[in-house]
């Protein structure tokens, strides 16, 4: 079926029909739904080259990777945000473009983008505060979303995120009312928003209850299974162990239970773990029950939210910046446990 047919089929002009499937705002809602039903239905594909032709627009979502360091989104994390963004580029007709750049090429692949039009947008990952690519995106036009936020960021901007500050803050307030006292903190790397913003929800949880925040028991580097055991080892190596953990990934998690396992302590009754759990479909946090206590929050469905909002603003120029943000929520499994009591 092609487009004139299937606007014969719904009694509207091929100009409405093509209009709703490409999500021009002058078509009202029930009538993109029909539309779209339609289409469905019919197994009606719109014709991408002709689309291109007509709007201009390349079709395709832009994320430029950044491999020549130690980075935050060298993990596995990364493959469940581009399968959600994947499935909102596949229903929506777009295509994703990836590169993959040294240090010093990211800002030259954002302008080859822009310049060339290969891409109509692009999604920016692992902010860091005042991230200088907010402001080279605003000031070459190229549409964007940031996944995560960047405190300090001279201009509005739109991005998507989850609470941070308020998930550790809240799992650190957990531990507290389970009576523990020496809660380490293992986060990601520290010039990194997201963990600036969860250790900052960690120590107000502590100064709110009159904890002194102890230097010895917080660490940060690139959220690997082997920085969490060291992070432990050292920390339970300590005088005065912690008899709790708050860490920044169910990676770390691993470790630290490693860890805790090694010294001859038990998870959840001897030392205490919570966790951030992204929701991995390949990395399961158990079954019926949870295996760690943690702060929950999709990443997969950020990806999905992501390419819809940064599609939404291609196709609406000139709108404000919008934000979304996801609140975290807090899943009591076998890994915590009240602080053992001294002596």
């Amino acid at each position: 079926m092609n487009l004139k047919e299937l606007a014969q089929t719904l009694g509207l002009s091929p100009t409405t029909v093509s209009r709703a499937l490409n999500g021009y705002p002058e078509v009202n809602e029930e009538t993109r739904e029909r539309v779209q039903a339609a289409a469905k239905r019919h197994h009606y594909q719109p014709n991408a080259r002709a689309i291109r032709l007509a709007t201009g627009r390349a079709l395709a979502i832009g994320h430029v990777i950044n491999v020549a360091t130690k980075h935050e989104i060298v993990n596995p994390i990364f493959a469940d945000f581009i399968a959600g963004a994947g499935e909102t580029y596949t229903r929506m007709g777009y295509e994703l473009v990836l590169t993959v750049v040294n240090d010093a090429e990211e800002a030259r692949a954002y302008r080859s983008f822009k310049a060339r039009g290969t891409v109509d947008g692009v999604i920016v990952h692992a902010p860091r505060a005042a991230d200088p690519r907010i402001e080279l995106l605003n000031e070459i036009g190229l549409p964007f979303v940031v996944h995560g936020r960047a405190t300090g960021a001279p201009e509005p901007y739109s991005w998507i995120d989850v609470n941070n500050r308020r998930a550790f803050r809240r799992a650190a307030e957990f531990l507290l009312d389970l009576g523990h006292r020496r809660i380490a903190l293992v986060n990601g790397f520290e010039f990194m928003d997201f963990a600036i913003r969860r250790r900052s929800g960690y120590e107000q949880a502590l100064e709110g209850r009159g904890v002194p925040i102890d230097p010895a028991l917080m660490f940060s580097d690139e959220m690997t299974e082997t920085f969490g055991y060291r992070a432990a080892h050292a920390a339970l190596a300590n005088p005065d162990p912690p008899t709790a953990f708050l860490v920044s990934s169910m990676i770390i998690a691993i470790g630290v239970r490693r860890a805790i396992q090694d010294a001859g302590l038990r998870m959840g009754r001897d030392v205490s773990v919570i966790t951030h759990d992204d929701d991995l479909s390949y990395l399961k946090n158990g079954e019926d029950v949870p295996i760690f206590t943690a702060t929950r929050s999709s990443v997969r469905e950020a990806g999905r939210q992501a390419a819809e909002m940064l599609i939404d603003i291609v196709r609406n120029p000139g709108a404000a910046p919008r934000n979304r943000m996801f609140e975290a929520e807090l899943m009591v499994g076998l890994s915590t446990g009240p602080a053992p009591s001294k002596g």
